[in-house]
């Protein structure tokens, strides 16, 4: 993605629809922020008058039902430990299947809610973790995944819904990812990553028993299934073999056949057919976000979707009547609100309200997508949320937010702590450095080999645009980020110790040789591949150590502020606990929070709270409190 006038006149539209300053808006605080509801899922029950979801109204994710005339919700569950995550309601009736872990290990067990309410974990394997595939089409069976043979792989299961005795259908020792099953059971994709940017789909056939590579290739292109139709002939996937972005294709099963089925201009990121095939949903990454498209195949036409200003349509599921699909909508300036839509009417009904209403839509900011040119001329996209306190004669300080990854995106959308902290005076510029998925191949593999580098010198370079506007103290700049994206913030306070004012790390990786040692062990499959991306620990010790904060921590001068949870299976919390040491023998001021509760990300409400309320006290107190005391 070079620069080009596009790039230049992007940033010129969005400074003149920016003039607008100085506006008053009411402060509201971390509590009224944070007592937003998030609701996901969206389970149709068997006779389609209920949505079976998840939702964190208790403070602690649990699941719910709501019902598709009048949106009457019901509690299902009441943990108040560990959080419980909705997967399915049985196929005849209100039975339902649910995911939970203990303190965000991330080693899920599959639990069955029976009508009474009284609870089964039905894979009790003790270390060992499972997740839901679906249901056999026959609807007899659950079809899933654990690693209880083998900690490194997910070998793929049945268990009929008589006994509940689970049954090996596949003994997955290649380290496959599960992609689909056939509707007629006899087939099963899978896909295989060599790198970050090169994978492969293999079928089984459980007549043969045999394994077939169906997307042989030269070069690098990453290939995955997207689903099988209804007749089990064919298996749709996913490709960008040849072209920059990824398209849908069909295989032959039979035959081996292929077709080209649909491309975009952007990346199609999903695409799967309702029960019986009538209608086919795909979903494209459109510079952030979500586009959703859905084919009526009997009609031959694209079904028109509710026009939904402030908002982009998200996470279709289509009834087994076919006659009823439940989405949601999302916006920069709303949470996610789940819908009904009715196909043979084309009525559409909101069934949820997640918006605290103590809060004003209209003193939250709305998400601009920008683009800013970084130090070899790419241009680097990134979403820009200005305060509406802003002004050229008053700049306020500013944030870098860094996403996960590697190679994740920065999306449109409704974040609670960025509008929070944007509330209380803050810009933030959510960049999408090098590296970041949705925007072509070639971008993506920019990062290789370069962490801590080149997409560390573009979120510096995303300073230049803040400072451009006229609105941003050029002295108030700090970075914040989560995951990879804390990495980077101890990157940038280790490496280049003079361009941010301070550091907002959540559970960021300061150790690459220990992260790299540790990775869980169901990410086997992937192990050789991130060694490609990052670097190997038992070849490349040094370049490990050149782009680990932990071995530069000297440098560290700037104020820090550290988040990590106890059972973090990703990021131990080891990796907080010797970056915190070493900067606060620098003379650091560190602030640091743990949570005995959390693994990698906050769930529970309470935590999100304290933590995120902490966040804005050590903002202020660096940026503001110590900017008034200069004046003074």
């Amino acid at each position: 993605m070079k620069t080009g006038k596009w790039t230049i006149i992007t940033i010129a539209a969005f400074l003149i629809l920016a003039g607008c300053s100085g506006d008053s808006v009411k402060q509201h605080t971390i509590e009224q922020f944070m007592d937003i509801e998030h609701v996901s899922g969206g389970a149709f029950s068997a006779d389609e008058t209920k949505l079976l979801v998840t939702s964190d109204r208790t403070g602690i994710h649990n699941a719910f039902s709501i019902a598709v005339k009048r949106g009457k919700v019901k509690q299902l569950t009441k943990s108040e430990k560990n959080s419980v995550f909705a997967l399915s309601y049985f196929p005849a009736d209100d039975r339902f299947l649910y995911l939970s872990d203990k303190g965000g290990n991330e080693i899920y067990h599959i639990y069955l809610r029976k009508r009474d309410g009284k609870i089964k974990d039905l894979t009790p394997w003790e270390n060992a973790r499972s997740v839901f595939y679906g249901w056999s089409y026959n609807e007899k069976n659950i079809i899933f995944g654990s690693n209880k043979r083998d900690e490194r792989f997910m070998d793929v299961y049945l268990m009929d819904t008589e006994s509940f005795e689970p049954k090996m259908i596949y003994l997955n020792d290649a380290g496959y990812d599960f992609g689909s099953i056939s509707n007629d059971m006899r087939y099963m994709a899978f896909s295989k990553s060599k790198t970050n940017s090169d994978s492969d789909i293999y079928l089984y056939d459980r007549e043969t028993e045999k394994v077939n590579l169906v997307t042989g290739h030269k070069g690098e292109a990453t290939n995955r299934p997207a689903d099988f139709d209804t007749d089990s002939k064919k298996l749709y996937f996913l490709t960008n073999k040849g072209r920059e972005f990824t398209y849908l294709k069909s295989y032959d099963v039979t035959s081996g056949g292929m077709e080209v089925v649909e491309k975009a201009d952007w990346d199609i990121t999903y695409s799967y057919f309702s029960r019986e095939g009538r209608y086919r949903v795909t979903g494209i990454n459109r510079d952030a976000r979500t586009k959703i498209k859905v084919y009526d195949r009997e009609k031959g036409e694209l079904v028109k979707l509710p026009d939904l200003p402030g908002g982009v349509i998200t996470s279709v599921c289509i009834s087994k009547s076919e006659r009823l699909m439940k989405f949601y909508v999302n916006g920069s300036r709303s949470p996610n609100n789940l819908y009904i839509y009715n196909f043979k009417s084309g009525e559409y009904r909101k069934l949820t309200d997640t918006m605290n209403p103590e809060i004003d839509r209209d003193d939250l900011v709305k998400a601009t997508v920008i683009r800013y040119d970084s130090f070899d001329g790419e241009a680097i996209p990134a979403i820009f949320y200005r305060p509406k306190t802003a002004d050229k004669g008053a700049p306020v300080p500013a944030l870098i937010w860094v996403h996960g990854g590697p190679g994740g995106q920065a999306r449109v959308g409704y974040y609670s702590l960025i509008q929070y902290l944007v509330n209380h005076g803050y810009a933030v510029l959510a960049v999408n450095n090098r590296g970041s998925s949705g925007y072509g191949k070639r971008f993506f593999k920019l990062d290789d080999r370069k962490h801590g580098e080149d997409d560390l010198r573009d979120c510096i370079e995303g300073k230049k645009f803040l400072i451009g506007t006229g609105v941003v103290d050029k002295d108030k700049i700090g970075i914040i980020g989560g995951s990879y994206g804390g990495y980077m913030v101890l990157a940038a306070l280790a490496f280049e110790p003079e361009e941010f004012a301070l550091g907002v790390d959540i559970f960021g990786v300061s150790n690459w040789l220990r992260t790299l040692k540790n990775i869980p062990s169901w990410w086997e499959a992937h192990r050789e591949a991130l060694y490609k991306e990052m670097g190997n620990p038992e070849k490349d010790e040094e370049y490990l150590k050149k782009i680990s904060p932990l071995f530069h921590a000297e440098n560290i001068t700037k104020p820090l502020m550290v988040l990590q949870g106890a059972n973090d299976p990703r990021v131990l919390k080891v990796e907080s606990d010797e970056i915190v040491k070493e900067a606060r023998e620098n003379g650091v001021d560190v602030k640091y929070l743990v949570f005995d509760d959390e693994g990698h990300g906050f769930r529970k409400k309470k935590n999100r709270i304290e933590g995120y309320g902490a966040i804005l006290k050590f903002l202020d107190r660096h940026m503001k409190e110590k900017a008034g005391r200069e004046k003074s």
